[in-house]
């Protein structure tokens, strides 16, 4: 399996990468902040913003992936290969894009609008059902991993549909501030 790129030296090798790219980019937000706290906002607003498209794409992708699992037959390689990929995209994007999302989101909340408005506290109750929905997916795919999965490929399309749904919510809130 290795030779395919799916093993576990690949997964390691993938993970020391993925802490890599966050120590690089701690370390470059420091020192963009400590060079130049002034013009910081903007950089913070950017970090967000690729933060939050990286999160949501592994959102989108992850309950599609757990569609096809849910229809390989426990065991397979088919199934094996669809636990790798799981576990590669949660633990590689999808959980150092929400913390990156909440860190930055949190800080450019609490500097540019001092918790100010109503579509800010939409915002972020939508931003806690998205959180839920990843801890939801998290678990499932531990689930998964153990061949333990109970449900059929029909619930995790309709799973899918729920990163979105709060995705258009989310947008909407911020760009249009209906409150």
């Amino acid at each position: 399996m290795s030779s395919q790129g799916v093993g576990p030296s690949s997964g390691a090798m993938a993970a020391k990468r993925a802490v890599v790219a966050i120590i690089v980019l701690v370390a470059l937000t420091a020192l963009l902040f400590l060079a130049a706290p002034e013009g910081f906002y903007p950089w913070a607003k950017a970090i967000h913003v690729i933060a939050v498209i990286s999160w949501m794409a592994g959102m989108l992708y992850l309950p599609r992936l757990l569609v096809y699992h849910a229809e390989a037959e426990k065991g397979s390689v088919q199934s094996e290969t669809f636990k790798v990929m799981e576990r590669r995209l949660l633990r590689a994007i999808i959980n150092p894009a929400m913390i990156v999302t909440w860190v930055f989101g949190l800080w450019l909340a609490w500097k540019g609008f001092d918790f100010a408005g109503g579509w800010l506290h939409a915002k972020l109750a939508a931003v806690l059902l998205l959180s839920g929905v990843h801890g939801y997916l998290s678990a499932s795919v531990r689930r998964f991993a153990e061949d333990r999965n109970e449900k059929p490929s029909r619930h995790w399309r309709i799973v899918n549909e729920i990163p979105t749904v709060l995705m258009i919510v989310i947008v909407i809130l911020v760009v249009v501030k209906p409150f």
